[in-house]
C-alpha cells in the first residue's frame, strides 16, 4: 500500500515513465508465455515427426504422415527437399523413372533447398525475440531516466523550501527510485526469457541441420 501510495503521489512525468515501463513489461510477458507454449508444441511435433521419418523408408509415406504435424519446422524442411526431389525426378526421361539416378548437381540443388528452408524456419522462430532484447536493454535506462528526473525535481523543491533535512528529502528520493525498480522489474524477466529462448532456438537450428543430413542420407540410399 505504501508503494502504491508513492506511485499515486508521484508527478505526471514519473507516472508517464512508469506507464512506458508497464507497457514494455506486459508485452514482454505476453511474448514469453506465447513463445514458451509454442516452442513446447514444436518440440513435441518434432519428436513425433522424427520417429515417423526414421521408421519409414519411402518419401511418399513420410509426406502423407507429415500433414498432421505442420507445427514443426522439420516438416517444412522436409517438404522443401521433397518438392525439389520430385521436380528433379519428374524432369528425367520416362524410361529412367523406375530407377532414377540423380546426379551430384541434383544433390547439391536439394541441399540448397533444405538450407534455404531451414533459414526461413529459423527466421520465423526468432520472431518477436527483438522485443525481448529491446526490453532487456532499454527498460533499466528508462527507469534510470525517471529516477534522475525525480531526484532533480526533489532537490529543486528542497531548494525552494530551504529545509535540508532527511525528512524533507526522503519522500522525493523514494518516489524517484520507484522508476528504477520498475525498470529492473521489466528488464530482468525479459533477459531470462531471451536467454532461455535463444538456447532453445539454437537447439532447433541444430536439429534442422541434422535432419537435412538425414534427408540426404535417405535420398542417397533410395535413389543412388
Amino acid at each position: 500500500m505504501d508503494l502504491l501510495k508513492l506511485i499515486l503521489q508521484s508527478g505526471p512525468l514519473a507516472k508517464g515513465v512508469l506507464l512506458v515501463l508497464v507497457f514494455f513489461s506486459i508485452f514482454s510477458w505476453a511474448i514469453t508465455f506465447k513463445k514458451y507454449f509454442y516452442l513446447k508444441k514444436l518440440r513435441a511435433d518434432s519428436e513425433a515427426f522424427l520417429r515417423i521419418f526414421r521408421k519409414s523408408k519411402r518419401f511418399s509415406e513420410i509426406s502423407s504422415a507429415s500433414e498432421t504435424l505442420r507445427h514443426t519446422p522439420l516438416v517444412e524442411v522436409f517438404l522443401a527437399g521433397y518438392e525439389e526431389l520430385e521436380a528433379q525426378l519428374m524432369s528425367q526421361p520416362a524410361g529412367d523413372r523406375p530407377a532414377p539416378s540423380p546426379t551430384l548437381k541434383t544433390i547439391n540443388v536439394i541441399q540448397r533447398a533444405l538450407s534455404r528452408a531451414s533459414s526461413v524456419q529459423l527466421t520465423k522462430l526468432e520472431r518477436n525475440m527483438s522485443w525481448l532484447a529491446t526490453t532487456a536493454s532499454v527498460a533499466p535506462f528508462i527507469g534510470l531516466f525517471g529516477t534522475v528526473l525525480g531526484v532533480i525535481d526533489a532537490f529543486a523543491g528542497l531548494g525552494m523550501e530551504g529545509a535540508a533535512t532527511i525528512r524533507a528529502v526522503a519522500p522525493g528520493i523514494s518516489e524517484a527510485l520507484i522508476a528504477t525498480a520498475a525498470g529492473l522489474f521489466a528488464a530482468i524477466p525479459a533477459v531470462i526469457a531471451y536467454n532461455y529462448f535463444v538456447h532453445h532456438l539454437k537447439e532447433f537450428a541444430s536439429a534442422m541441420d541434422d535432419f537435412s543430413l538425414e534427408f540426404l542420407n535417405l535420398m542417397e540410399r533410395t535413389f543412388l
